[in-house]
């Protein structure tokens, strides 16, 4: 999964990455949903989130809320 993001956004990110994706994982484990986050890279496009198995939208789209709403 790719998620664009600014630079700015991107720097803020990084310096709790291990938060996020324990956070992350947390909240995929709550919802009861085999799916665990492996490891994120950044990039110039945004950030690549792998997990450890193949996600539905419906993953995709929870995944995609979590990074929405980190400031």
């Amino acid at each position: 999964m790719i998620i664009p993001m600014n630079n700015k956004n991107k720097a803020r990110f990084v310096e709790s990455l291990s938060k996020h994706i324990t956070n992350l994982n947390k909240a995929l484990k709550n919802i009861k949903l085999d799916v665990m986050t492996d490891f994120i890279h950044i990039n110039q496009a945004g950030i690549t989130i792998v997990t450890n198995k193949v996600t539905t939208p419906l993953d995709l789209e929870i995944i995609k809320r979590y990074i929405k709403n980190t400031n």
